[in-house]
């Protein structure tokens, strides 16, 4: 591989570049829920292990610098550097092959995360001082073009050599979504309690609760606990469209599990029946009794449960009592807990990016 290498400067820039893709298509990865969206959970994956391929090259040409005589403020950052980028790109390979520690109130999943945001601040300080911009010609040449060749072979080799290995040693990683999520086991509400940020309210009082219908709707709607089905649903286990209804749906987490369950409550898309939104309605607003709010597509909103049941319990605090947002395709984080208010909007909300790093704290 040392023969391959890039030139010194492209090593510089394409670890940047590297870097960038990887916390782009980490960020968007949060918001992947349906299968289509795996290129990203995959590009993600191939990317990191490519990245140490870069760091070897760097390290090659820079390690008589990290002698400790030698060592420097810059010197120490740039360790720092290497250390972090090696433990990111560590901690994703464990978890992928099924390994897990806690860290505080973190698992591997979280460490991982955080490594690799605070990996993006360490490259550019690093960078700053140091990059040089490449000629045309290094960028033009026989040897970029063979060393880009040897970092893609290398990332996309071994992404499916550890997928392999993670199906031919049984791994505990090799029972995962798209996502990298793990199943949960037990049934009902024997599943994580996760919250998003701070979201930890006391227990929901049903006798003083209402949710509320309003918005760009003919007729609002307040209903009190006493009103929202208990029991039921269709004979045959689908959607079906009468009050109540229940649908089977997975409830993906970011936090890197998963959870099949059937759920059982309200179609949102009823309750829009009775209320009647305006022709000019376009998205859902859904917010919780914290303040955390999310909003939905009209139409996909419409397909979408406000659930009082889970496996056939009542949803426990912890995942929502009274009524939980459940939103097939969307992430965990997506379905609002403890949810007191359907809006009706004619525009998106594009303040509940905030609300959902703010409202625990309110």
């Amino acid at each position: 591989m040392a023969r391959l290498s890039l030139p010194p400067r492209l090593v510089d820039w394409t670890i940047l570049a590297v870097v960038g893709l990887e916390a782009a298509t980490g960020a968007a990865s949060l918001l992947a829920g349906q299968p289509g969206d795996a290129w990203l959970v995959v590009l993600h994956g191939m990317g990191g292990l490519a990245l140490l391929v870069l760091v070897a090259w760097k390290l090659r040409r820079v390690r008589h610098r990290l002698r400790p005589a030698r060592w420097t403020r810059r010197v120490a950052l740039s360790a720092t550097l290497v250390l972090v980028a090696l433990a990111a790109v560590g901690t994703g390979v464990a978890w992928v092959f099924g390994g897990d520690v806690a860290v505080l109130a973190w698992n591997l999943l979280n460490v991982h995360v955080a490594l690799g945001l605070l990996l993006v601040p360490l490259v550019l300080v690093h960078l700053r001082s140091r990059v040089r911009r490449p000629t045309r010609a290094e960028f033009t040449s026989r040897r970029a073009a063979v060393g880009y060749l040897a970092v893609a072979a290398f990332g996309t080799g071994a992404w499916y050599a550890q997928r392999g290995a993670n199906r031919l040693l049984r791994t505990p990683g090799a029972d995962r979504r798209f996502t990298g999520s793990r199943a949960a086991a037990g049934a009902g509400n024997d599943f994580p309690a996760t919250s998003w940020v701070a979201d930890d309210p006391p227990p929901v009082d049903p006798d003083a609760w209402t949710l509320r219908v309003t918005g760009a709707v003919a007729t609002p709607l307040e209903l009190a606990a006493a009103d929202l089905p208990t029991s039921g649903g269709t004979s045959d286990g689908s959607a079906g469209t009468g009050w109540p209804s229940d649908e089977r749906a997975v409830l993906d987490c970011t936090s890197g599990w998963y959870a099949d369950r059937r759920w059982r409550g309200v179609r949102v898309g009823d309750l829009l029946d009775r209320a009647t939104p305006a022709e000019s309605a376009r998205w859902v607003r859904f917010t919780s009794v914290t303040g955390y709010r999310w909003s939905l597509p009209l139409a996909e909103a419409r397909e979408a449960l406000l659930a009082t049941h889970v496996g056939g319990e009542p949803i426990a605090h912890g995942h929502g009592f009274p009524l939980r947002l459940v939103a097939p395709g969307r992430r965990g984080f997506q379905w609002v807990k403890w949810v007191e208010s359907v809006e009706v909007r004619t525009d998106p909300d594009y303040g509940q990016w905030l609300a959902i790093f703010t409202s625990g704290f309110d």
